[in-house]
């Protein structure tokens, strides 16, 4: 068994012919998005895909997973509502009374810890009730950004075929002309090599940060955690995003490499825009553990199978780990 005080991913996947994320249109011209980034001594304007898109699919993936498990939500994320414990806050009078008689933050946030998994897990800021309690979210995307030199965006041309009013189904006239209005517009498609980092900080499943306790107990901890680690594998096999009914990314490739922290020291994580970034992440993890021995594994991954390989590994062993300040709490 392994316990899993933080976990990382820095890893390159190569993405065809997709447009998971865009700005917006203008026009008839669906806008890519495209941010700056720096590499090679240089800026470059390069094709992304925020980090917001990948913690919808994460927590998309996590809510169906802790319906599975049966492990306890609130209404608002059993309905999958944004808004999370925030819904049964507003909706629920019974839950309302309790969180009053709790009286603390510390209190309100126990309650919440152990009302909620995707909430704990996902995390929500609590505004109902003049109220502004944190609860941070146990996992992190950076934005996935391409790498310089390895990225390119097209533009193509589509048609939007309408029938005319009352004109029935399309069809050709004695002309030879389609019947119906024609609607061009003009849709992105991105294909290269992409950058992903990831973070988890997996000892602070059920955590009370401001109590610096638990909230629940090991057995739940275990079985939110499990919950997580396999909602983020989820994550990188289907990459939702807009318009995969049509565009649906071809997925030809996912290496890097995946780090795991049975110590309180962080997993290391480097980008990906560095072109040896596996190398370093395995000289940062060599160097601590000469300073906390067998404190960080390396798993590195050169498939999206090997990749799952990994993942599955560490969700059927994965342990709580219990935080220092925890123990005396």
């Amino acid at each position: 068994m392994t316990k899993i005080y933080s976990l990382a991913i820095a890893a390159r996947a190569v993405l065809n012919l997709h447009s998971l994320n865009n700005e917006g249109g203008e026009g008839n011209q669906i806008q890519t998005r495209m941010v700056n980034v720096f590499a090679d001594g240089r800026l470059h304007n390069v094709n992304a895909i925020s980090g917001d898109m990948l913690k919808h699919i994460q927590s998309e993936h996590l809510h169906r997973l802790a319906m599975q498990a049966q492990l306890p939500l609130s209404e608002g994320a059993r309905l999958f509502n944004a808004n999370r414990i925030n819904y049964d806050v507003d909706t629920d009078k019974a839950f309302q009374r309790e969180l009053e008689t709790a009286k603390t933050n510390a209190g309100q946030l126990d309650l919440i810890l152990q009302r909620c998994a995707v909430t704990d897990m996902a995390g929500v800021l609590v505004t109902t009730g003049n109220r502004s309690l944190p609860r941070k979210s146990v996992v992190e995307f950076g934005w996935v950004v391409g790498i310089p030199g390895s990225v390119k965006t097209d533009s193509y041309f589509h048609v939007k075929f309408e029938s005319e009013r009352g004109g029935g189904s399309a069809g050709v006239d004695e002309s030879g002309s389609i019947s119906g209005k024609q609607t061009p517009f003009h849709r992105p498609a991105s294909s290269g090599e992409y950058a992903i980092v990831a973070q988890i900080e997996a000892a602070r499943v059920g955590f009370n940060d401001i109590a610096q306790r638990y909230a629940v107990d090991i057995e739940e901890r275990a079985k939110r955690l499990r919950a997580l680690l396999e909602s983020v594998l989820y994550t990188f096999v289907e990459p939702a995003g807009a318009m995969r009914t049509a565009q649906n990314p071809h997925i030809l490739d996912v290496s890097g490499v995946i780090t795991v922290s049975s110590q309180v020291i962080p997993a290391p994580c480097i980008s990906p825009l560095k072109a040896d970034f596996v190398s370093d992440i395995q000289r940062v993890a060599a160097s601590f553990n000469q300073l906390h021995e067998n404190a960080i594994t390396v798993l590195p991954f050169a498939s999206l199978g090997e990749f799952a390989e990994q993942m599955s590994e560490l969700i059927k062993n994965a342990e709580p780990f219990e935080l220092p300040s925890a123990r005396g709490a």
